[in-house]
């Protein structure tokens, strides 16, 4: 895939133990394989078994894969306790797994759809935090990282549940930042663009499986020079879990090429700009050059 690169690795996760949901495919894939090359052992947390259980065996020591309904507390439960029984600890909970869910008009929305909507998105995050906070608490430190979308702090750029309940990730983050950090521990939000991964294959290209025609797609309403792969959001959940990061809590970061806070396109971008500079006033131009 175009634009797949990766730094060499620096250890900034070197002895820390990850739990990454929705770890088998797309960014949480991405963040799993560089979380474990910088030097952390990572829990994957998935349904998808055959996906997780071989990702685990690519990596080999270090990685170990947990089949996971996120949206089930005992299964996050046992989720945490297998981490802290493998590994001895656990440093890092990335809240990662999603569903589109529920779409449609709002008017012909079927109310069990939006429930498991919420059941997996907001109530799963909200398991995940309660189960890391559980464990970490005792520790004095830890981080909890939760993936929203620029459907939770925009219209229009996504279905309406969808939309809400990643919305309701920004505040359940902040508020528990706002309780945790006296406890030294972590959390803040990663908002990704629309990522070349399974889940925009299924909704843009010829189904979950057709990355290419999801890059051919994406490449069409890109932002910058190519489409946005899982490793670039990697990188960002990177930077907020390692220690580079050790006065950031309760913020939302976006890894989007600007879609939420630089959307529009810039006049000044226009060619007929290019050569000019100067001011406008009162409709006239003063001090032009160029």
């Amino acid at each position: 895939m175009s634009g797949e690169s990766a730094a060499a690795p620096r250890g900034r996760l070197e002895g820390k133990v990850a739990v990454v949901t929705g770890g088998a495919s797309g960014i949480g894939a991405g963040t799993v394989r560089l979380f474990h090359a910088e030097g952390a052992r990572v829990v994957i947390a998935d349904l998808q078994e055959e996906a997780g259980a071989a990702l685990a065996a690519e990596l080999g020591a270090g990685a170990i894969f947990r089949r996971t309904d996120v949206s089930e507390e005992e299964a996050v439960a046992s989720l945490v306790d297998a981490a802290v029984a493998e590994f001895g600890r656990l440093d890092v909970m990335f809240n990662n797994a999603g569903i589109i869910g529920a779409v449609g008009p709002i008017d012909r929305t079927r109310t069990e759809d939006a429930d498991l909507t919420i059941a997996v998105n907001l109530r799963g995050v909200l398991l995940g935090m309660k189960h890391a906070a559980r464990v970490m608490k005792p520790q004095g430190s830890g981080v909890i990282i939760s993936t929203s979308s620029p459907a939770g702090v925009m219209g229009g750029v996504g279905a309406h549940v969808y939309s809400a309940v990643k919305a309701g990730i920004i505040g359940l983050s902040n508020s528990v930042a706002a309780e945790l950090r006296q406890f030294g521990i972590r959390a803040n939000v990663i908002v990704p663009g629309a990522v070349v991964s399974q889940m925009t294959a299924d909704l843009v290209a010829g189904g979950a499986n057709d990355l290419s025609g999801a890059e051919e797609a994406l490449d069409r309403s890109r932002y910058m020079g190519r489409p946005l792969v899982p490793a670039d959001v990697a990188a960002g959940v990177l930077y907020l879990a390692s220690d580079d990061a050790a006065f950031v809590t309760g913020v939302v970061l976006p890894v989007d090429a600007g879609m939420t806070g630089a959307g529009g396109p810039s006049p000044m971008a226009d060619e007929k700009y290019a050569d000019q500079a100067g001011r406008r006033e009162a409709g006239r131009r003063v001090g032009d050059e160029g």
